[in-house]
Order: C-alpha cells, then sequence, then structure tokens
C-alpha cells in the first residue's frame, strides 16, 4: 500500500466542527439547525453564497464534514448517505455531491470551501458579512490575481516611469560624486603646493650655507 492509500485511510477533515454558538432562534434548537442545513444546501446547489459571517462559518464546518465523508467512503456507505440526507434538503443534489463534488475535491490537499469577509452596509446597523464557496466553482475569483497582469497598458507605464525616475536619480547621484571627488582633487593639490615652495625654499637656503662655509675656509 502506497502514501496515497495509506492518506485515503485518516480523515480528510481540515476544518474543524466548532461548538454551536448560542444563536438565538424563535424556533429553538430545531430552527437553527434548519438554517445550518439551509446553508449547506444552498452552498453545495450554488456553489457560492453570501450571507452573515457567524453563520457561515459554522456552515462551512458541517460541509467540510459532509465532503470529507462522501469522499473517504463513497457513495455504498450508509451513515454518509444518512448524513448526506439530513443535511441536503434537495435530493437531487445527493446526486452531485457524489457524482460532480467528489470527483473535483478528491485530490485537493487543503479545505474544499473558501471564506471571506465583504464589505459590509454603510450605513447601517454593523454585522459582519462574508462569502462562502467551493473550490473550482464555475464563477470569477474573488481574489485579484497579480501574476498575470505585467502587460496590461498601466503597468508597463507605471514601469517605464519607475526606470526614468531610477534613470534620473542614479545620474544626479554620479554627478554628485563627480563633483566631490573634483573638489578633493582640489583641495589635496592646494595642500600639496605650499610643501613644494618649502622644498625648494630649504634647497635653495641650503645651497647658500655651503657656499658661505666654502668662502669662509678659504
Amino acid at each position: 500500500m502506497n502514501q496515497a492509500d495509506v492518506s485515503k485511510l485518516m480523515s480528510q477533515l481540515r476544518i474543524a466542527v466548532k461548538p454551536h454558538r448560542n444563536l438565538r432562534n424563535p424556533d429553538g434548537p430545531e430552527g437553527r439547525l434548519l438554517k445550518l442545513r439551509k446553508t449547506v444546501t444552498a452552498l453545495v446547489k450554488h456553489e457560492r453564497i453570501e450571507l452573515y459571517y457567524n453563520r457561515a462559518d459554522e456552515a462551512r464546518g458541517y460541509a467540510e464534514l459532509l465532503i470529507s465523508n462522501a469522499i473517504r467512503y463513497g457513495d455504498r456507505h450508509k451513515a454518509t448517505m444518512e448524513l448526506a440526507d439530513y443535511w441536503l434538503l434537495e435530493k437531487q443534489l445527493v446526486h452531485k455531491l457524489f457524482k460532480v463534488l467528489v470527483p473535483r475535491l478528491e485530490n485537493c490537499n487543503y479545505s474544499y470551501t473558501r471564506l471571506y469577509k465583504a464589505p459590509r452596509d454603510y450605513p447601517g446597523m454593523y454585522y459582519r458579512k462574508s462569502v462562502l464557496e467551493l473550490r473550482g466553482n464555475p464563477y470569477p475569483t474573488l481574489v485579484t490575481d497579480f501574476t498575470n497582469n505585467r502587460n496590461l497598458i498601466h503597468n508597463v507605464l507605471l514601469d517605464e516611469a519607475r526606470k526614468d525616475y531610477r534613470r534620473e536619480r542614479l545620474a544626479e547621484l554620479a554627478n554628485k560624486i563627480a563633483a566631490e571627488s573634483a573638489e578633493n582633487e582640489k583641495k589635496a593639490e592646494a595642500v600639496s603646493e605650499p610643501k613644494i615652495t618649502e622644498q625648494v625654499v630649504n634647497s635653495e637656503s641650503k645651497a647658500e650655507l655651503k657656499g658661505v662655509e666654502q668662502v669662509e675656509k678659504v
């Protein structure tokens, strides 16, 4: 048995099913569970739904559990079929779960769903909204793709402007360095000239002293 087959023996659930929140519902716990079942059913049916964050976060765990068990046990497992029958209110979606979603997500190495935070309505009451979706859905992605847009016209213009700015900055820096080096050379020359004149004067004075000494000896 290879490593891939061994991984099939373990649970593939990657999103933990959190303890239920203390959400108020006029119908009590049964109404709350019915709302979660409707959410899971809508997610399997439409593959992308927008709803409040708390309900989406909790329903996500049950959707992950349902898909994980469907991938692990298949459509001939009694407990899995009962689970699918309970969470999917529209029974034709059971066929979609095993024939469409399982082949699509069986080799997925991460969560089967995505949860995004959606902007809230303003002005108004602050309720956290979100978007819950299945991976591989046919809708356009909600996340901007920054990998293949370098050839767009505004990005090309921005790149060229950035290059021109860098050239100007490098030219200014090169001119500044050249001016500083020329000024340093001038200072060095100005310091070295008095030393040369002193050496010339000293040599002349030494020559005169030697001439005077020779005259005195004579």
